[in-house]
C-alpha cells in the first residue's frame, strides 16, 4: 500500500481484500514509544474506536523483533477486563509493517490527572488501586511481569474509570529459579531498587514497588522519587528509607552497582515525605515500597490488605 502525502487519511490493514476492516487518520497520533507509533483508528465494521500500533519493520533483517513477539504471546494469554485487550495482528509485508489494534481507552493516567488537577476522591483511588491489583495478579498468576508499570501505562475510561494495564512491550515471562533478566526497564522514577543496584536476579516486586509509586503518586499527586540518573534515583530512594545495611536488606552489599562509600542517609518518618497519605492507606503504601524485595508486600496480600476493607 503506497501513502499519499497529500491525503493524512489512509486505510491501515484495508485496502485489498473485503474482510479488513481498521482505518486511521495519520492527524489522531496517541502516542510514539521505542517500538512503534500509536494511532486512534475506527473498526467500520462495529463502529467503535480503536488504537492502532504501527511498527516498522524495515530495519528487521531476520523479521519480527522478538520483542514484538513476546507483546503479542503475552497479551493473546491474558483475559482480564483490567488489562487491555488485543482484538487483531496484521502483518503487511509490502509495508514493512506490523499492526496490533487494541480497544481504545481515552486517557492514560497521567493525562487524567492532569485534566483533573483537584484531589481524587478516596473512593476513585480505592477503585484505580483495586483494578490495578487485580489486572497485575492476573499477570503474575501466568507467571508475567510486567516490568513497565507506570501512569503512561495506566489506561482510564473517563465515563466509568475503567482501568486498564496496557504496553506489554517489556513484559516477560519467568520460570523458577528466575533467571537473570535485564534491568534496563520502567521509567526511572518507578524503577525498583533493586532494578537500579543491577541486581541480577528480580521478580515480581519490580511490579509491586511501581503500584506503590503510583498508588501513593494519587494522593500527593507528585512523583515519590523523582531522579534525574539511575545514581539519583536510588539516592532519592535512601534519602527516604536510609541507605540499607546488611541487616536491613540482606545482601545488599553483594548486589553489584551498591558500594559502602554511598552517602549514609539516615531514615525518615513516613510523615517528613508523605503529606496527603495517611492511615491505612499509608500503611498498605509502606508495605509496597519496602526497601528489600523480600520483604515487600505482594500484589494479592496489598488487595488483602484492610485498606480495601471499607
Amino acid at each position: 500500500m503506497k501513502l499519499n502525502d497529500e491525503n493524512s487519511h489512509y486505510e491501515g490493514n484495508l485496502k485489498m481484500q473485503s474482510n479488513e476492516r481498521y482505518v486511521f487518520n495519520k492527524s489522531d497520533k496517541l502516542g510514539e514509544g521505542t517500538y512503534g507509533i500509536v494511532y486512534k483508528g475506527q473498526d467500520i465494521i462495529m463502529k467503535q474506536p480503536v488504537a492502532i500500533k504501527k511498527i516498522r519493520l524495515e530495519n528487521e533483517d531476520e523479521g519480527m523483533p522478538s520483542t514484538t513477539m513476546r507483546e503479542i504471546a503475552i497479551l493473546k494469554e491474558l483475559d482480564h477486563p483490567n488489562i487491555i485487550k488485543l482484538l487483531n495482528v496484521k502483518y503487511l509485508p509490502n509495508d514493512k509493517r506490523l499492526d496490533l489494534v487494541f480497544e481504545f481507552v481515552d486517557f492514560d493516567l497521567k493525562k487524567f490527572l492532569k485534566k483533573h488537577p483537584e484531589p481524587l476522591s478516596p473512593a476513585t483511588i480505592k477503585s484505580f488501586m483495586k483494578q490495578l491489583l487485580r489486572g497485575i495478579i492476573h499477570c503474575h498468576d501466568r507467571r508475567i511481569i510486567h516490568r513497565d508499570l507506570k501512569p503512561q501505562n495506566i489506561l482510564i475510561d473517563p465515563n466509568n474509570y475503567a482501568l486498564k494495564i496496557a504496553d506489554f512491550g517489556l513484559a516477560r515471562a519467568f520460570s523458577v529459579p528466575i533467571r537473570t533478566l535485564t534491568h534496563e526497564i520502567e521509567t526511572l522514577w518507578y524503577r525498583a531498587p533493586e532494578v537500579l543496584l543491577g541486581q541480577k536476579e528480580y521478580s515480581l516486586g519490580v511490579d509491586t514497588w511501581a503500584i506503590g509509586c503510583i498508588f501513593a503518586e494519587l494522593f500527593e499527586r507528585r512523583p515519590i522519587f523523582a531522579g534525574d540518573s539511575e545514581i539519583d534515583q536510588i539516592f532519592k530512594i535512601f534519602q527516604y528509607h536510609g541507605t540499607p545495611s546488611e541487616s536491613e536488606w540482606p545482601g545488599v552489599n553483594n548486589i553489584p552497582h551498591f558500594k559502602c562509600t554511598f552517602p549514609k542517609f539516615r531514615k525518615k518518618q513516613p510523615t517528613q515525605k508523605f503529606k496527603k497519605l495517611n492511615g491505612l492507606a499509608l500503611d498498605l503504601a509502606l508495605k509496597l515500597i519496602a526497601l528489600d524485595p523480600a520483604k515487600r508486600i505482594s500484589a494479592v496480600e496489598a488487595l488483602n490488605h484492610p485498606y480495601f476493607n471499607d
